[in-house]
């Protein structure tokens, strides 16, 4: 399948919001429209259309340009990658252009003071000439007694020595008693420098001396020529001068050259005309182009000084010419200098290239442990626990890794305790509906009697266990049993308790309580390991004979209201499933119109303040008198509300079981 469908660019287009589309849409129609333009067959487009299209372009490149960032830096290695560049090659780049932009001022300003350099070595030479015709012309004068004048310069002496300067400074001229403004800005008796001397530049230098018949000056004047700009250093490359003229008052500001805040246009140009630029040796040999100003003053036809002038000198030169002119000067040493700074250079560069290596393999490490961490995660979504993550390191992203093994490994044996964990629940709420369906749900009724019962469980199956059976037609069996221990065990003994009780009281329907009981306590023993057993509470209500028959087999005592009277019943024997072989006896007791019976398992008398005292049997009688002319139902509930109350939270520590039968 190509990378480009038509899906793809649908679900492209799908996801961009209507100003990209908008925008894409005048950006196109501004190029059909240009392109049939050209073609001469569409309209011209108003400058608004145009601004739209700029609009549209710009939306589109940043709109573009977050798009490709956020696509870029979402892959960490991405982001690991550009981190990188920022934090090493992008500072290597600015040093490097920064040593670049430095050298090539460097040069520059190297090239500027060789060309300064050249100038006044040149000047120094013309203040020595006017200095050695100045000499000659004294000699001649002091034999004078009239002022100096101009015929001394055709003396033989003086005019051979003028002769011999002109070969060397084609064009020198040499005045008598002019210059005297040059000689005003310096100390009175010499001036050498370059300045403009009607429009044009020349070397000039003035000298005063001073003879018995007075002082004469000698102002020498030598123009520069190409001649002059050849003799240059050889460091520097072809060499042109421009003069610039100050702009006349009111003159056009065209072609005007802003220098120091003034207008100037150019005046005088003076190129070198032999002078070449070798070629580059290699690529670390770049040819610089410079330029420079300096001020010359500017000298009038007259001979009266004018403002300083600018001129601007351009120049050409080599950085390998130039270092051997400053390495020469260090003697043999120079190339020891030049080898160092190469080896530097070497090594910097070997430095960063394994700097970037051993960068690229970090990041390559990193990026990898991320990735297959990532991907691990995407097992885990799809719920595979058993992938494990591949430790190549023994690093910090190696334990990472580690502990994300361990993590699924945990997660993965959690996952299987929660599903033992929810299978058991379920067993557990299978066994608590299985039990709930054990305790009487409907309940006998007989003239006289009122029966209730109330079963509060600690957990979600209970121990303890209660019923109401109907033995013949004036006859109900009321039993409350509490198991030893908690939990599946427990309940499945009550069911067995349940199951003996009832068949046993069915088949056995006019034996005594005692012998019911005995025959029980015979069927635990058989069927249940050593420790586990059961106390119970058996009664039988005979409705005729106004009597409640009991046994009571290690179950705390009932309390029992008749008359006015309270006490508990207690005669019976020990617990059931204990002893094979234990003796049970019976109690028959008469019962009067109101008499109240009030059964309960431990898990009433057992609940703890928060300072740790037990509700006990003195609190539940004190409550069953409080309540004995209520209902049998209300009875039942208001007590095991007020255990609960004394507890104070609503966890039970045992199971919480309540019969309550009003007879007679």
């Amino acid at each position: 399948m190509s990378q480009i469908s038509p899906r793809r660019l649908w679900l492209f287009i799908r996801r961009t919001t209507p100003l990209d589309r908008i925008a894409f849409a005048v950006f196109i129609l501004y190029i059909v429209g240009r392109i049939a333009r050209s073609l001469g067959a569409g309209p011209r487009f108003s400058t608004f259309v145009g601004f739209l299209a700029v609009a549209a372009v710009v939306y589109l490149v940043i709109r573009t340009v977050t798009f490709v960032r956020t696509r870029l830096l979402w892959s960490l290695r991405n982001r690991l990658i550009v981190a990188y560049l920022f934090m090493a090659i992008v500072p290597v780049v600015l040093l490097v252009t920064m040593i670049g932009i430095a050298s090539y001022l460097f040069y520059l300003q190297l090239g500027a003071h060789l060309l300064n350099d050249a100038v006044q070595a040149r000047t120094n030479v013309i203040d020595t000439d006017a200095d050695t015709i100045a000499g000659a012309i004294e000699r001649e004068a002091s034999h004078l007694s009239a002022p100096v004048g101009s015929d001394v310069l055709s003396k033989p002496i003086i005019a051979g020595l003028i002769a011999d300067e002109q070969t060397e400074w084609p064009g020198l001229t040499v005045s008598l008693n002019r210059g005297q403004p040059l000689l005003a800005t310096t100390d009175g008796r010499r001036f050498a420098r370059l300045v403009a001397y009607q429009d044009q530049l020349s070397f000039v230098a003035a000298q005063r001396r001073a003879v018995p018949a007075g002082s004469f000056t000698v102002l020498v004047i030598a123009p520069m020529t190409s001649e002059i700009l050849d003799d240059f250093p050889e460091e520097l490359g072809p060499i042109q001068m421009i003069l610039m003229r100050p702009l006349a008052p009111g003159a056009a500001r065209v072609f005007a050259i802003e220098i120091d805040g003034k207008p100037f246009v150019t005046g005088e140009q003076i190129a070198s005309s032999k002078r070449i630029l070798p070629a580059s040796r290699d690529w670390l040999d770049p040819h610089f182009h410079g330029s420079s100003t300096f001020d010359v003053f500017h000298i009038e036809e007259q001979g009266k000084d004018a403002p300083m002038a600018p001129v601007l000198a351009s120049f050409w030169l080599r950085p390998v010419l130039v270092n051997q002119g400053l390495f020469n000067s260090m003697g043999a040493l120079g190339p020891y200098l030049i080898a160092i700074l190469g080896l530097a250079g070497l090594i910097f560069v070997v430095l960063e290239v394994a700097a970037l290596a051993t960068g690229t393999v970090l990041t390559r490490t990193i990026t990898r442990s991320v990735g297959d961490l990532y991907d691990a995660t995407l097992h885990v979504r799809r719920g595979d626990f058993s992938h494990r993550v591949r430790v190549a390191n023994r690093d910090q992203l190696g334990s990472l890794g580690e502990s994300f093994n361990e993590m699924t490994s945990s997660i993965s044996e959690l996952i299987v305790g929660e599903r033992e964990r929810q299978r058991l629940e379920n067993e557990v709420e299978i066994a608590r509906e299985v039990q709930q369906q054990l305790f009487p749900h409907t309940i006998p009724s007989l003239p006289g009697l009122e029966l209730a019962g109330i079963c509060r469980p600690a957990r979600v199956v209970s121990g303890d266990y209660y019923d109401f059976i109907r033995l013949d037609g004036s006859r109900v069996g009321i039993a409350l049993a509490d198991i030893s221990g908690k939990g599946i065990f427990a309940a499945l003994l009550m069911a067995s308790l349940q199951a003996a009780l009832r068949s046993t009281a069915s088949l056995e329907g006019y034996a005594g309580s005692a012998e019911i009981v005995s025959r029980l306590n015979k069927h635990l023993f058989r069927n249940t390991s050593d420790d586990r057993y059961a106390t119970l509470f058996y009664a039988v209500y005979d409705a005729e004979a106004k009597t409640l028959t009991y046994t009571n087999a290690g179950h705390l005592s009932p309390i029992f209201i008749e008359g006015g009277s309270v006490r508990g019943l207690d005669q019976g024997g020990t617990v059931v499933g204990m002893f094979e072989e234990s003796t049970y006896t019976e109690c028959t007791l008469p019962v009067g119109p109101g008499t109240l019976l009030v059964a309960f398992s431990d898990g009433l008398t057992e609940p703890e303040s928060v300072y740790g005292e037990e509700f006990g049997m003195e609190r539940l009688n004190a409550e069953v008198v409080r309540l004995r002319d209520a209902r049998a139902a209300r009875i039942a509930e208001n007590l095991i509300a007020a255990a609960e109350q004394w507890s104070g939270t609503p966890e039970q520590a045992d199971d919480m079981t309540v019969v309550v039968a009003r007879m007679g």
